[in-house]
């Protein structure tokens, strides 16, 4: 009986604290979610025939696409430390998880709306179908390949174990350009400027070529085992080529095309020294570099005497600067454009015989150091990777 009555009291108790709740929410100015980046992708149910949305058993019939989406950025997007740091800080407001993941059964809360229109005051309640193990995916296979509850494909098919629907309108540039192009300034000192979109629909290939043409490599192959071979795509979303972690490799689209000048074998006392080292974007259909504005090329030239001391250097840099606090402002941009080209020039006047040699290096950075610390990022999260690298030796006679 006291069970009963108990189970009586805690069913009263529920209902009067969701009706306080209402009747408090009722008072507030409490506004729609309005903007793309506001909203997640609706609740999506496991499809007819499967028995998860995880990556992993997709990859049961999807091998080949399975184990190139694991060493893709896509499958670190909510692992990442450096977007862990950012979610930590007090500035970041809720809606930063949507493009990192981006179907709502891997939030932990539903937001419902803004008080005030305010991002810092969502309305939320908690998300009984949360999944924990597809949320720690990231970017996964449901995030573009299941809409209302079925699986979209380039192609459809009435062979596969799931319903298979055909869309290629979905699958297309826009499902990219969702997340990256988000533009916008969010609060006078937080700016989402992601505008990879915008720089490609400006650019000399619109029209032309979109992302998959490039980020997601057509191949031939069977797309399950046994089903024989058809046109598909590479799965690895080839970009910048920067691991998340230096235990893991992603695979890099070298947008730069780089063409050194010669040097001559030998140089006279008084003659200066000059190299060059010419720089095009000859390979991007946007500008490089681009999304996180925090990314750039440095390019560094150094002389040295045989003896190892440094004689001179010369540093020069491609990409955005920024000023955050007190108020999110772009300082400077020097990226490329498509086909846009640049030349960076070292020069040295020889004043005595000597051997030397000159070193010319280029890394791709997802951040600097100053950056790295402030996010207290660990050691084993690469800022660079180097993509050109050469040395030259020269005499002075």
């Amino acid at each position: 009986m006291r069970i009963k009555f108990l189970i009586i009291y805690i069913i009263i108790f529920g209902f009067i604290v969701v009706y306080m709740t209402q009747c408090d929410n009722a008072r507030k100015n409490i506004q729609p979610l309005t903007k793309s980046w506001e909203k997640v992708v609706p609740f999506q149910e496991i499809p007819l025939g499967l028995a998860s949305l995880d990556a992993e058993h997709c990859g049961a019939c999807h091998p080949d696409h399975y184990e190139e989406w694991k060493y893709s950025t896509h499958a670190q997007a909510w692992t990442d430390l450096q977007f862990q740091a950012e979610l930590k800080k007090e500035s970041s407001p809720f809606l930063c998880i949507n493009c990192h993941i981006p179907l709502q059964n891997q939030q932990e809360f539903i937001i419902e709306g803004l008080i005030d229109g305010d991002i810092y005051q969502p309305v939320k309640r908690k998300n009984r179908k949360f999944d924990k193990n597809l949320q720690q995916e990231g970017i996964t296979c449901a995030s573009c390949h299941v809409r209302n509850n079925v699986i979209i494909g380039p192609t459809g098919t009435d062979k596969a174990p799931h319903k298979s629907v055909k869309d290629t309108l979905h699958l297309s540039e826009q499902l990219c350009i969702s997340c990256h192009n988000a533009n916008a300034y969010v609060t006078p000192t937080l700016a989402c400027t992601f505008e990879t979109g915008d720089e490609w629909k400006a650019g000399p290939y619109y029209g032309v070529k979109n992302c998959i043409d490039c980020h997601m490599v057509p191949i031939i192959r069977e797309i399950t085992p046994g089903y024989g071979e058809r046109l598909s795509h590479l799965h690895y979303f080839a970009g910048s080529g920067i691991p998340k972690l230096d235990t893991l490799k992603t695979h890099s689209l070298q947008g730069l095309g780089f063409y050194p000048s010669s040097t001559e074998e030998s140089y006279s006392i008084n003659d200066s020294i000059i190299y060059s080292l010419r720089v095009k974007n000859e390979f991007a259909g946007h500008k490089v570099p681009t999304g996180d504005p925090e990314r750039f090329f440095s390019i560094k030239f150094e002389l040295k005497n045989e003896n190892g001391t440094i004689l001179s250097t010369k540093n020069d840099r491609i990409g955005e600067r920024w000023e955050w606090y007190p108020l999110a402002k772009k300082l400077s941009d020097n990226n490329l454009l498509p086909n846009e080209e640049r030349t960076f020039t070292f020069v040295y006047k020889a004043e005595k015989k000597e051997k030397l040699t000159l070193s010319v290096l280029v890394n791709k950075n997802r951040m600097d150091k100053e950056t790295a610390d402030y996010n207290k990022l660990e050691d084993n999260y690469p800022l660079f990777i180097t993509v050109f690298n050469e040395t030259y030796d020269i005499e002075v006679k």
